[in-house]
């Protein structure tokens, strides 16, 4: 496996990568720049790097009231990535981050079941997934 890093902020993203990562989703191909920018502003943004830290392979947001809730949402790996463990990687530092880990967490996914079970989240209908809340 490649050496890779986990970076957690906007500014730590690189807008026009994450532009490529969210054109190869099915869900969000055809967002526009303006609205990338707009919604990555208004959450928390992990990308997964390679080459110390030049090329970013890996994305997703995280919106939350940092009291109750997150919801994962725009969850990318490259597809020349895929199958090293990058997405594994990048959903083990959401979930265990600290402003995140003592909240309930949301997603929903059409086809990604398994790996989001693997950190703790259960079916609830069809594509809807929650994650319990820590007391």
């Amino acid at each position: 496996m490649q050496a890779f890093r986990i970076l957690k902020g906007i500014n730590k993203m690189n807008i026009d990568e994450v532009k490529q990562l969210i054109a190869q989703t099915y869900w969000a191909k055809d967002r526009t720049i303006d609205v990338i920018r707009k919604s990555m502003e208004n959450s928390i943004c992990f990308g997964v790097f390679l080459d110390k830290d030049v090329k970013q392979v890996g994305f997703a947001r995280v919106i939350t009231d940092y009291a109750t809730t997150y919801y994962i949402c725009d969850v990318i790996i490259d597809s020349q990535y895929r199958g090293y463990g990058f997405g594994k990687k990048l959903l083990e530092s959401i979930v265990s981050d600290q402003d995140l880990c003592d909240l309930k967490g949301i997603l929903v996914t059409k086809d990604a079941h398994g790996l989001y079970e693997k950190f703790g989240f259960a079916k609830d209908g069809s594509i809807f997934m929650q994650k319990a809340r820590k007391i």
